[in-house]
């Protein structure tokens, strides 16, 4: 059964970063939630959907980016909805650290990050404890989706997509959909991040949406990388 997917696309000055709204038979799940800043733009976007507090049935998240955690638990609380995302990234969800999910990073380079992301930190009101963790492979029927979670790590240790039965993936920041689209060059792992992108070429992806920019199919991606 193919499943519609409404692309979200919130725009921060010159950052755009894309949700992704799905029907599930009387509700809907959200994949990814935006800046904190973007708290009203997606409420009017759900809205438009008709999705409704009581009907927002699940919050997946890709990775524990603040541009994609932002509205979590203002959407949990609103909403009634619950949260799934791996466990690896629930450290940043809890504590506001976006280190935390990358390990791999040097330490001349933590040092800069820590510093830059003290202009843009996830505040005390906008963390939360997942309510549901996900790993790879796991069956997301049960939501009334008929999808799988891949586990997609290289941007973040925890970084997963949502690979529909229709053979469309939606791949949080693993790869961008730039004019051509491109792997992302914000990288923790080199190595996972390029066993993660074998991982989508053996998985026959069709269409890729991903976390920045417009969507692709997988072929196209293929041809340039």
């Amino acid at each position: 059964m193919t499943q519609e997917i409404t692309i979200i696309s919130l725009k921060f000055w010159f950052v755009s970063v894309n949700c992704y709204l799905i029907k599930v038979g009387d509700g809907y799940i959200l994949i990814d939630t935006g800046f904190s800043l973007h708290k009203r733009g997606i409420e009017r976007e759900l809205n438009n959907a008709g999705c409704k507090p009581g009907n927002l049935k699940l919050i997946i998240v890709t990775h524990a980016d603040f541009d994609h955690i932002g509205n979590c638990a203002y959407l949990r609380e609103k909403y009634g909805s619950r949260i799934a995302m791996h466990r690896d990234e629930s450290g940043v969800a809890e504590h506001g650290d976006m280190l935390g999910s990358r390990p791999g990073w040097p330490r001349p380079i933590r040092a800069y990050t820590r510093f830059i992301f003290l202009y843009l930190p996830i505040g005390k009101s906008k963390r939360f404890k997942p309510d549901i963790y996900l790993d790879d492979g796991q069956d997301l029927s049960e939501y009334g989706l008929d999808a799988r979670i891949v586990y997609l790590p290289g941007h973040t240790s925890g970084s997963i997509g949502v690979l529909t039965g229709g053979g469309d993936i939606i791949s949080g920041d693993l790869l961008l959909g730039n004019k051509k689209p491109k792997k992302n060059s914000l990288v923790d792992n080199a190595a996972e991040m390029n066993t993660s992108i074998e991982k989508l070429q053996n998985l026959g992806v069709r269409t890729v949406y991903p976390g920045h920019g417009r969507a692709f199919t997988m072929g196209e991606f293929i041809r340039d990388y």
